[in-house]
């Protein structure tokens, strides 16, 4: 995980040396136009949001605090514009790698969790009182778009996106409550003060994901855009057979950032 968010921002910043350079020597002349129907692109960005089930469930009662974390993406992409025309229809597809993660603490009831003992022992139940959680996710995604753009300096895109797993944590800790240990009228199990309880739900994460996302993008010069770009999981990141957690979590993120076109 530590290699591949070091490898992201790497690249990250190299692609930012170079845009930094290339914008003062770029102009955007009204008469300079893509050269063809096929144009490729690099970009780089950060994604910001987080997993979250929607709607919010009444197990959760109330978000203590949040971190979006630092989440770099790098993205190579073609799109075949149908006419090579200000505007037109067109089909993107590419490959990103992308990191999605955040932590965040929460006051929970009667929420689902199974919490590892002194001794490597595990404990299920329904647990009441802090939860803290930390998300640290990589993925390999493909989009598959259809892009619009109304001129020379705006497109817009929408459609699917397909991401695999590559290297994932999904663990936290409890605390400053209690465990009903197999369920809500089960033995209670009291943290209190300092004392907390780890969990790690990072062997229960789904392999492959797919979503939706839409996006706009604003060319700027002749190479450069800025753009930003939604996206939302349509399938539960937990595997199926993962009963612990009641709820559907899902990655809502926006990623923002600049690209270079070929």
């Amino acid at each position: 995980m530590k290699n591949n968010s070091n490898l992201l921002f790497i690249s990250f910043l190299i692609f930012l040396g170079a845009g930094n350079s290339l914008i003062f020597s770029q102009d955007l002349g009204p008469d300079k136009k893509e050269s063809g129907k096929m144009v490729y692109q690099v970009r780089a960005g950060i994604n910001i949001g987080g997993f979250t089930p929607i709607p919010i469930p009444a197990e959760i009662r109330e978000l203590s605090s949040f971190n979006p974390m630092l989440n770099i993406s790098v993205e190579g992409n073609v799109t075949y514009w149908l006419k090579q025309t200000p505007n037109s229809w067109g089909f993107r597809t590419g490959i990103r790698l992308e990191n999605k993660g955040m932590k965040a603490d929460s006051r929970v009831k009667n929420y689902g969790m199974e919490i590892i003992g002194g001794e490597g022992e595990r404990v299920a139940g329904n647990w009441t009182g802090g939860v803290s959680t930390h998300v640290a996710n990589s993925y390999i995604t493909i989009p598959t778009l259809v892009a619009y753009k109304t001129n020379d300096r705006w497109s817009f895109s929408g459609g699917l996106f397909w991401s695999l797993l590559v290297d994932k944590n999904f663990s936290g800790y409890v605390f400053d409550g209690y465990l009903r240990e197999g369920g809500p009228t089960g033995p209670k199990v009291v943290f209190e003060g300092d004392k907390t309880a780890s969990y790690d739900f990072s062997n229960d994460l789904r392999r492959f994901s797919y979503g939706i996302q839409v996006g706009s993008a604003w060319q700027f010069s002749r190479h450069l855009n800025v753009f930003g770009d939604l996206s939302l999981g349509l399938n539960n990141m937990f595997k199926s057979d993962f009963k612990t957690i009641t709820f559907k979590m899902r990655p809502v993120y926006l990623n923002v950032g600049a690209g270079y076109s070929f």
